[in-house]
């Protein structure tokens, strides 16, 4: 079994322990051949209380529901926002 990584945008940080990160995705469309892009946000879990600001990019690797919504957890910061 492997384990799921995605790499995405932080856009939400108001909830304690919990970010909100937008992870985009390109597809071509099957009828009109387009390249489009799909966003989807994930809730990802966070233990330590680290500063986190929007516009950084993070990779988040799955785990077990956490809670209702949250079955994701922040890995790793790539990149900081340049803010």
């Amino acid at each position: 079994m492997s384990i799921k990584e995605k790499i995405g945008i932080v856009v939400s940080n108001k909830m304690q322990k919990t970010l909100v990160v937008a992870v985009a995705s390109r597809l071509v469309h099957p009828k009109y051949k387009k390249t489009m892009i799909k966003t989807k946000r994930y809730k990802a879990h966070v233990e330590l209380e680290q500063e986190y600001k929007l516009g950084d990019t993070v990779r988040i690797t799955e785990t077990r529901p956490l809670s209702r919504t949250k079955r994701w957890e922040v890995a790793e910061v790539i990149s900081k926002s340049p803010k």
